[in-house]
């Protein structure tokens, strides 16, 4: 090859490559190019996106509230809540407890019903108690009743007659007794210091186990083994003898025989042909009206009082609820104050009984039921009252329930809070002021009931029969084995 010709190839492969690189270089270019073009439409993009944010107002979690058609509330003047302490007072009967429980019929169901139809809740917050900031100081089971208790919430309190529209709203077993201001932080559980309860109690309640009866066998061997630990119970000794003595005059020994061995038929096999249900309906008439005339001496009733101081000062209760052990330090309770009235006679069956009177810092579930079922038995069976004591240790007692009849709750205190509530300028929370209104409202609504359910279902001789008789009961397999409870009980009360 010539120099000539190899100059001119060197050339053109020296074209071709800076063409080339030209190329590339283009290439980047374009591309750094197209990149940034890219980012910037990014930018603003993003830029729009957050203006697009910034302009968006946030949604409201507000409901509109609606009537019962479906169709929105036209809005009214909106009037300033204030946070308040409602005291009031209730009979239980025919209602699911204190506490809001849709759909059952309950205390707070038909107040919060009362407070909107009087205007001291507004219609936007008709629909929902939580936005009025509802609480309890002492929560009542299904019939339990109230001559006291207090709730609290924010109410429109500005019109001066809200307490008489609200009450005139309010179906006469329900009344309030007052409405008082209270500061934001008020919280009517966790500030109430102490609660009353008062447990009627019919005195025939303190008679003695029945003649012949699993308990009265066991009371009367106790005696013989434990000579001057049981009381010689005269009282009750009289009583059963007057009952049989009235019972022998009315029926003859045959008749007495068929009485105690009757056993009621199932209902679609009942065919009284030989007029012996009419015979033992008449022997229980006779019984209950001896019951009913029976006067309890001052003797039994100072036993009765001796007997339920034992529950006085701090306690462990474990025994007196259920589901607590021994050491939970929860089952310590402190009994501040026990009072029994003198006996008062009431209704046309002239039924005596007696108030007794519990102050407690707090109560734990069927406590009180139990307290009063405790005391009676070991009344009833002549211990001594220290008995009630050894309840307390680490033993494990089954101790039964009186019946919920006879338990109403009296009023709560806020002894402590009071002060803090007069520092700021607030009305103390004091029940005392309204004692009268209060005790006519519980003899007319709710001791009235009491007594009348008493004569009418005889639910306390039911509760202390069911204990006279109670010994064994028939197994899983068929077989009749002694319970724990009447070996706990044959210890704990009979000393065995």
């Amino acid at each position: 090859m010539s120099e000539n010709e190899s100059k001119a190839e060197y050339n053109d492969k020296e074209d071709k490559n800076v063409l080339k690189r030209g190329a590339e270089s283009q290439s980047t270019e374009d591309g750094q190019v197209v990149n940034a073009n890219e980012a910037n439409a990014c930018n603003k993009d993003k830029s729009a996106v957050d203006d697009q944010h910034v302009d968006k107002k946030p949604k409201s979690n507000r409901t509109v509230a609606l009537d019962s058609n479906g169709n929105p509330l036209p809005k009214e003047k909106r009037l300033p809540k204030r946070k308040v302490a409602v005291m009031i007072g209730y009979c239980g009967a025919g209602y699911c407890g204190l506490q809001y429980n849709p759909p059952n019929p309950t205390i707070e169901s038909t107040l919060f019903k009362a407070f909107c139809d009087s205007g001291a809740i507004s219609k936007a917050n008709s629909t929902d108690l939580k936005k009025n900031g509802f609480a309890r100081t002492a929560r009542t089971d299904k019939g339990v009743h109230a001559g006291g208790n207090l709730i609290s919430l924010k109410m429109i309190i500005e019109d001066p007659d809200i307490k008489q529209k609200i009450n005139d709203a309010l179906p006469e077993g329900i009344r309030v007794w007052d409405i008082k201001r209270v500061n934001k932080a008020f919280d009517c559980r966790k500030m109430c210091g102490s609660r009353w309860y008062e447990y009627l109690l019919p005195t025939y309640s303190l008679i003695g186990p029945k003649p012949d009866t699993t308990l009265y066998n066991e009371v009367e061997q106790s005696k013989l083994e434990y000579p001057n630990v049981l009381d010689d119970d005269s009282e009750s000794r009289e009583f059963w003898k007057n009952l049989k003595d009235d019972v022998k005059e009315k029926f003859t020994p045959e008749e007495i025989a068929a009485i105690k061995a009757y056993v009621p038929p199932p209902k679609e096999e009942f065919v009284d042909s030989d007029g012996l249900y009419q015979k033992v309906k008449q022997y229980k008439q006779l019984e209950n009206a001896h019951r009913r005339k029976h006067r309890i001496s001052k003797e039994k009733l100072e036993k009765f009082r001796v007997v339920m101081k034992q529950y006085l000062g701090a306690h462990n209760f474990h025994n007196f609820t259920l589901g607590k052990e021994y050491k939970d330090p929860s089952a310590i309770r402190f009994m501040k104050d026990i009072t029994i009235s003198d006996p008062f006679v009431i209704g046309a069956a002239e039924t005596e009984w007696i108030s007794i009177k519990i102050h407690g810092q707090s109560f734990m579930l069927h406590q009180i039921r139990k307290m009063i079922s405790m005391a009676t038995l070991v009344t009833r069976c002549g211990c001594p009252a220290d008995r009630i004591t050894e309840a307390y240790g680490t033993q494990r007692l089954n101790i039964p329930k009186a019946p919920a009849l006879g338990l109403l709750l009296e009023a709560p205190v806020f002894e402590g809070y009071n002060k803090r509530l007069t520092e700021f300028g607030y009305d103390p929370i004091d029940f005392s002021k309204y004692q009268t209104e209060m005790d006519a409202f519980k003899m007319k609504h709710i001791y009235d009931k009491i007594y009348k359910e008493e004569v009418d279902e005889n639910i306390f001789n039911a509760f202390f029969t069911y204990i006279d008789t109670f010994d064994k009961v028939t197994g899983a397999q068929g077989v009749e084995t002694e319970t724990k409870k009447v070996m706990q009980f044959k210890k704990m009360f009979l000393n065995i």
